[in-house]
């Protein structure tokens, strides 16, 4: 089990916390003594283990460093160790052999922390204002990363070139001959001192970067030749990448030039593979020359505490798209008036907005549908196999922790008993992946339904695919994998990677496109009918579970509405504590499908609605909810999404023309050099007249 494991993990990392103390001590007590096999050892395996855990349990270590006892303080405390550990060797005199190897030791440190400035530098000239993705950013004298040994692992580098110094003292401790020493410190200090200069080499013209005014004129320049229209918006952390990913083949087929806009610097990489340009603008000052560039208006799939900032650039509309619609307040929330206007699926959502009154005016409010739906089968009848594969997709907490949000605490291990219960189901559990994010008795029942789904796997038995589908599966996951991702050095750094990550072929979304389909075709091959499946990873999606699915089990969220696509059964869990008729009346997705109580007591007739088409209640009313939720089918969600992208950009092009009119009306124009002349000879005239006059 997860947790089993857990436990063994944190079991083995005391131990070797403790044995690393324990070495600590046994190398002081021997040098005071002085017992010097002892101390050879325990200083020899002191250093060997902190250099094993340095790299490969780093997160075990960075606890020692919250308490100020970092790598660089352990390995100074080592070699004092050592040292002191010389002293009381007889045969080593004090003056004439240890006073030089202390004096080279010194000079060691100071090479340490002359590369640790080194590296600073480097990494600061080396972090530029914006960085890209899809964009040919060669102008900017983008060049390869120095070792990361070097640039970004002091702790390694500190350990790992500390190593001849040690071996060496410990043959001096062993033989009383400094001369060892002296070699080992002389081999460390070789690579220290040469490892700084190699290291100094980065801050070299030829390899430093542009400055932060040219690589912003650069930018300039390629958004004038560029000129995108509309952008995709998003800020967020490490677990919400997915938000905007949702929303990448959309933006990617619009009509419109288009363009990806982050804000943290992590997220460039947690976006799939798009061919779309993508721009991270980690600093708010570098953000606003999109106000100067041809961008009309921003798609916005998430609010985030940075989205205030953007909205502050007047030449560009704002419209909110949201990342899943559900009949949750997060789908309705006050900050929505924020945007200039709230693009939603269907009539449901305009009518959820209107009732919950948080000030979203319903002529700022656009119906698109869901673009992103189309991949979804549409439903064929009942089950034809020898199984019914039913989908169990509940979703997380929700950062208020409430009940009604997930069944996965009160009714998830009810539910997939029940279904586990019937021979003829075939059970797809797909959580969420912040499940037990917020509520930690959401992550411990999660491992229990996972656990008994397991369990329950491993009581069936039956046909099997051959070894053709694992191959199968293998060849067209190492496809796929080539196509969505780029391989980085470890030692690669931001600027590295946005110089391999630069334009595009221009025709990769198509080939992911077609290599996921085969990927997901091999993958359900690779499996017999009969077996139940854990869904965690990020492939399959939660679409290709909806195509293999006849039938959801799912909570109030997006995941309902997106399935009501494909108009097969589905059933929602009550965890709320609202009676049957309260849940249907408050939320309306429910409205066309089955409610489960806590118990889960309703599956088996909800299990025979499925086989039994006849005995199925909801057939057209969740025809009906389709619509009120998707929108017509007619015209297509994409033509409608399109329509209302050209719809808000000629709104801003009338914003524009009318701040520029209102502009040259409030600045009086200059006044030609001929009209000067004109106006200066009738003042002479005038001047004159009066003149004969007097």
């Amino acid at each position: 089990m997860p947790s089993a494991g857990l436990a063994t993990r944190r079991i083995v990392q005391l131990a070797a916390l403790l044995s690393m103390f324990a070495l600590f001590t046994a190398q002081i007590v021997s040098a005071l003594l002085p017992n010097v096999p002892v101390f050879v050892a325990a200083s020899a395996a002191g250093l060997a283990l902190d250099v094993f855990l340095q790299y490969r349990d780093p997160g075990l270590l960075s606890l020692l460093g919250k308490v100020r006892f970092d790598a660089t303080v352990r390995q100074l405390l080592r070699d004092m160790i050592i040292l002191v550990g010389l002293l009381r060797i007889d045969g080593i005199s004090p003056t004439h052999e240890q006073a030089p190897l202390m004096v080279g030791l010194c000079v060691f440190y100071a090479l340490h922390f002359a590369c640790q400035a080194a590296a600073v530098m480097v990494r600061r000239t080396r972090t530029l204002p914006i960085v890209t993705r899809n964009i040919d950013a060669s102008a900017l004298r983008l060049t390869a990363a120095p070792p990361r040994i070097l640039a970004r692992r002091p702790g390694h580098r500190l350990l790992t070139f500390s190593v001849p110094t040690t071996v060496g003292l410990m043959v001096t401790a062993a033989t009383e001959d400094a001369l060892w020493g002296a070699i080992g410190l002389g081999v460390a200090l070789v690579l220290i001192g040469g490892g700084t200069a190699y290291l100094a080499t980065w801050l070299l013209p030829k390899k430093r970067a542009l400055s932060e005014q040219k690589v912003m004129e650069w930018l300039d320049a390629w958004l004038a030749d560029y000129r995108p229209t509309v952008a995709m918006y998003f800020s967020g952390g490490t677990t919400s990448a997915y938000q905007a990913n949702m929303w990448l083949s959309t933006v990617s087929a619009v009509d419109a030039k288009p363009l990806i806009v982050l804000r943290e610097r992590f997220m460039v990489q947690k976006i799939d593979a798009t061919d779309v340009p993508v721009i991270c603008f980690p600093k708010v000052s570098t953000m606003f020359s999109l106000e100067n560039s041809t961008l009309k208006m921003m798609l916005h799939p998430a609010n985030a505490a940075k989205t205030s900032q953007v909205l502050r650039i007047p030449t560009v509309k704002h419209a909110f798209i949201n990342h899943g619609e559900s009949d949750k307040l997060s789908s309705c929330n006050p900050y929505a008036k924020a945007y200039d206007e709230v693009w939603v699926a269907g009539p449901a959502a305009r009518e959820r907005y209107a009732l919950a009154e948080v000030g979203v005016e319903d002529k700022d409010i656009v119906e698109v549908g869901r673009p992103q739906l189309a991949p979804i089968r549409p439903y064929s009848g009942a089950p034809t196999g020898a199984f019914t594969t039913v989908l169990y997709a509940p979703t997380w907490e929700g950062w208020d922790g409430n009940p009604g949000n997930t069944s996965v605490v009160l009714a998830g291990e009810n539910i997939v008993r029940q279904l586990l219960a019937d021979d003829g189901v075939r059970l797809l559990y797909k959580p969420h992946p912040m499940t037990g994010s917020v509520d930690l008795r959401a992550g411990a029942a999660n491992e229990r339904i996972k656990a008994m789904i397991r369990e329950a796997a491993a009581l069936r038995s039956g046909p099997r695919p051959d070894a053709g589908a694992a191959a199968e599966l293998a060849r067209r996951t190492a496809e796929l994998d080539k196509l969505t991702s780029t391989d980085f050095r470890a030692s690669a750094d931001e600027m590295e990677r946005m110089l391999l990550q630069g334009a595009p072929r221009g025709d990769r979304e198509a080939a992911i496109a077609e290599a996921a389909l085969a990927w997901e075709k091999a993958y359900w091959a690779s499996f017999p009918e009969w077996e139940h499946q854990i869904i965690t990873d990020a492939r399959p999606g939660i679409f290709a579970c909806f195509n293999q699915a006849d039938l959801l089990v799912s909570d109030v969220s997006s995941v309902v509405s997106d399935w009501l696509s494909s108009e097969k059964p589905y059933a929602v869990a009550n965890t709320s504590g609202m009676t049957e008729a309260a849940f249907r009346t408050g939320f309306p997705t429910v409205s066309a499908g089955v409610v489960l109580s806590p118990g889960a007591e309703g599956v088996p007739a909800l299990l025979e609605s499925v086989r039994r088409p006849e005995k199925d209640q909801f057939t057209a009313a969740r025809a009906a909810l389709k619509e009120h939720l998707l929108g017509p089918s007619d015209p297509p969600s994409m033509v409608r999404f399109n329509r209302a992208i050209d719809d808000l950009c000629t709104k801003a092009d009338e914003r524009r023309v009318r701040m520029e009119s209102r502009l040259a009306a409030e600045i009086p124009s200059p006044r030609s050099a001929s009209e000067d002349a004109a106006e200066e000879a009738s003042q002479d005239a005038t001047e004159a007249e009066d003149s004969v006059n007097a």
